[in-house]
């Protein structure tokens, strides 16, 4: 049996939470993407992912009107870039230590709380995604003094970081590192090494992608033959398939799946209690993992 709870910042959480990515579907219809939130966590959600870019500021709104003290969810969200309103791509690399702080401060605000519970450095230097050029160029170790220096005023409670290399995790370490979030799935498994050292660690691993194909030219988890035969072996969907084989995989990897619609937010939580049989996990073990590391220029 998979076990449905794991250590997360010095708690202990259901490990389906929610990303708020897809919140930014419903900006023109506000009262259901309260209502969407609300569910998640009427379904079990303790953990919820967001970024003052989502919906340039749209997610966090939704997230102050919605989540109450009392229902005890972990905020987690990150800097590194910036809303970027009517530009080519919708948010813009904003890596310097002074940009970080700030964004930091716009998250406080429009969340509306005191202190951001944790906070993901986006990185950009593996995965799918921007590559940073130019001033954005900022050595890691003058991001997490800045982070730790806000941390220590109160701010954050916690860092975590995102599209990071395991040679920049190595180097995060002693400064305390909660979570790493990259991209991963059953069919781009690049990070196996990482994985393997964020266990050892205790620091929670929550992938993006978590089923693939979220680009053009990413493989998809969806795609592949064992997956739609363990779906038809264990009365899941392929989707529910791909989220179950990653919290069988990894006891310490919590899931952050986000969607705008009701019923497949209902399915993603039923995915942590998709059983996996012996012989449907070898199959799925034996998946040939593809690369993950596609640009947008």
């Amino acid at each position: 049996m998979t076990a449905l709870t794991a250590a997360f910042a010095g708690r202990t959480v259901f490990r389906v939470g929610y990303g708020a990515l897809q919140l930014e579907r419903l900006q023109q219809r506000p009262g259901e993407a309260v209502a969407l939130l609300r569910r998640a966590i009427e379904l079990g959600v303790e953990h919820v992912d967001t970024a003052e870019f989502y919906g340039f500021g749209f997610a966090n709104h939704v997230i102050r009107q919605t989540l109450r003290p009392e229902d005890g969810v972990l905020i987690v969200t990150k800097v590194g870039a910036d809303p970027n309103p009517g530009g080519r791509l919708p948010l813009r690399l904003a890596q310097r230590a002074g940009q970080l702080r700030a964004s930091v401060e716009d998250n406080l605000r429009s969340l509306g709380v005191e202190r951001l519970e944790v906070v993901n450095l986006r990185r950009l230097d593996s995965g799918p995604g921007l590559r940073p050029e130019g001033d954005q160029v900022v050595d890691l170790d003058d991001q997490l003094a800045e982070l730790a220096a806000l941390r220590d005023e109160g701010k954050i409670g916690a860092i975590g970081l995102s599209c990071v290399t395991i040679d920049g995790l190595r180097r995060a370490l002693p400064v305390g590192i909660v979570c790493v979030q990259n991209a991963y799935s059953l069919v781009s498994r690049d990070d196996e090494d990482m994985l393997a050292l964020c266990a050892a660690e205790g620091i929670a691993w929550v992938p993006f992608f978590p089923l693939g194909g979220a680009l053009p030219g990413l493989p998809k988890v969806t795609d592949e033959p064992a997956v739609h035969a363990a779906a038809a072996s264990s009365g899941a969907t392929p989707a529910q398939v791909g989220l179950a084989w990653l919290l069988h995989h990894a006891p310490h990897l919590l899931l952050i799946p986000g969607t705008a619609d009701p019923a497949h937010l209902q399915a993603n939580m039923a995915a942590a209690a998709t059983s996996l049989d012996a012989a449907a996990l070898a199959s799925l073990d034996a998946v040939e993992s593809r690369s993950n590391a596609v640009a947008l220029g």
